[in-house]
């Protein structure tokens, strides 16, 4: 065995060592983007994670480039050992994910690669990777202990760049595409990708339409005593007609957050709307990222109800994040 297949193998073993922290740490930074996105109301079909497997991890550090290992310390210089994922609906909520990230936490590199792919000339592989580690202000909390100097890798895409990428990955790595065959399916699957990335504008066109069309026909509210998830989302649209769509279950969870602060009409929900100094909100609050429609209700009505909204049973949880959010609504400047 050589010097450095001995490296190697020294490698693979501190990593399988390390390897049940690791698995904590990914279930930490998973919580961690998790509620980022929750608390930004920005819509996403889902986050996933996972820590790099030691198979995976060792056929990575032995890899070579003439002869030569591509990485000398691959438990440093391997950068992706915690993964994560996020998948949006439309394009534009990928780039709020990335301005959310730059706000929240450290940004070491930031690819995109479907800009990559453009530029040869070409439709293929579309997605936004991001290398980040734990922001300084985090770093103290418990939750995160396990996140101090580990960086992770993020994906974000689309559910339609997720489609095209999954498909292709499994068809190809399988190896079942002969030979003679290779370049009919490098054809098809750029005219597929073409496709995809064509039907991902009309997804952000429609909804852009939908956000124009409910604000036009919602302007009044409706005094129905009894708010549904349904007709809380068709109201916020109409309220919030520049915000964005939120997750169909954050329109459960803020009805509850509605109901608790005794407010059980429509038309109730306005008059307390009203009342909130919409353009100072905006100021204060000095929104980085595009908040949806949900997030935009939430700080409505912590600007309300203060302390009591804090208090809530149902915001125990998120008790010193709300008060964060709260000093900063009071804080004149």
């Amino acid at each position: 065995m050589s010097s450095d297949e001995r490296a190697v193998a020294a490698a693979v073993r501190e990593y399988a060592r390390r390897q049940p922290e690791l698995q904590a740490a990914t279930e930490q930074y998973l919580q961690l983007i998790t509620s980022l996105l929750d608390d930004a109301g920005i819509n996403y079909l889902t986050v996933a994670s996972r820590a790099k497997s030691v198979a995976s991890f060792a056929a990575k550090a032995a890899r070579t480039a003439d002869g030569r290992p591509m990485y000398a310390d691959p438990l440093t210089e391997i950068t992706d050992q915690i993964g994560l994922r996020v998948i949006t609906y439309v394009h534009s909520d990928v780039q709020a994910v990335v301005d959310l990230l730059g706000d929240q936490v450290v940004v070491h590199d930031d690819r995109d690669m479907g800009r990559e792919t453009a530029r040869e000339g070409r439709f293929g592989y579309a997605s936004r990777h991001l290398l980040i580690s734990l922001d300084a202000a985090r770093e103290s909390q418990p939750a995160y202990d396990l996140l101090a100097g580990r960086r992770a890798q993020v994906q974000i895409r689309t559910v339609l760049q997720h489609a095209w990428a999954e498909f292709e990955h499994d068809i190809r790595y399988k190896g079942e595409i002969p030979d003679e065959h290779v370049p009919d399916f490098d054809r098809r699957f750029t005219l597929a990708a073409g496709l995809l990335e064509l039907a991902d504008r009309e997804f952000s066109t429609i909804r852009d339409k939908l956000r124009g069309g409910v604000a036009e026909t919602t302007e009044e509210p409706d005094d129905d005593p009894r708010i549904s998830p349904r007709e809380l989302a068709a109201f916020l649209a109409g309220q919030y007609a520049d915000a964005g769509w939120s997750r169909t279950d954050h329109y459960q969870w803020i009805a509850g957050l509605v109901l608790e602060v005794g407010i059980t009409s429509l038309a109730e929900l306005g008059e307390v709307l009203r009342s909130v100094d919409a353009a100072t909100l905006a100021e204060r609050m000095d929104y980085r990222y595009p908040p949806g429609a949900v997030r935009r209700l939430d700080d409505a009505l912590l600007w309300t109800y203060g302390d009591e909204y804090v208090g809530l049973r149902s915001n125990a949880h998120r008790a010193g994040a709300l008060r964060t959010r709260l000093a900063k609504m009071r804080d004149a400047g």
